[in-house]
């Protein structure tokens, strides 16, 4: 849970900018991998990382701009991309306009139960996260490279002039 909105905000710039990196290394030829036929695609599960951010914490009273939740995902992966990045930046500029610290003690009900602002910020940021994962995966199935995010990824280790962890 957050307690500083200077922590957030160091920590979502790091954050919103690994997504970027993994949104980057999409194609638009990539979008439509999903690990089976009624699972998400790279496009869905972008988007939806994408919309989550107006979603959630607009139900914290603020208004972020950003793909409406029930929007179809862009057919670009460049356009998602920049969805992302005009989201991101909106969360960032509503909050430090309209929250201080102690706004994120305030508690909201979110999705069925009762959530510090602090604690939403954390969950909106480890849902990033989680997602990313998943799309590291399809990435490999789509035949691309994965940008490291919290350490080098297979392909990087030739870049550090270390040998590649054994798979």
């Amino acid at each position: 849970m957050f307690r500083k909105l200077d922590d957030f905000f160091k920590s979502w710039k790091y954050e919103s900018e690994a997504t970027l990196k993994i949104f980057g290394a999409l194609t638009d030829e990539s979008l439509s991998q999903s690990v089976a036929d009624d699972h998400r695609t790279l496009a869905r599960m972008a988007w939806h990382i994408t919309q989550t951010i107006p979603e959630m914490i607009g139900r914290n009273g603020l208004n972020i701009s950003g793909p409406a939740y029930d929007s179809t995902p862009p057919e670009k992966a460049g356009d998602i991309a920049a969805a992302f990045e005009t989201a991101s930046a909106s969360l960032v500029e509503q909050i430090a306009a309209n929250w201080t610290d102690e706004t994120l003690l305030a508690e909201d009900d979110m999705y069925g139960e009762t959530w510090a602002r602090g604690y939403t910020l954390f969950a909106l940021s480890m849902h990033q996260a989680h997602h990313r994962g998943q799309m590291t995966v399809l990435m490999r199935q789509a035949g691309l490279k994965v940008p490291g995010i919290y350490g080098p990824s297979l392909e990087e280790w030739v870049a550090y002039g270390a040998p590649a962890p054994q798979v």
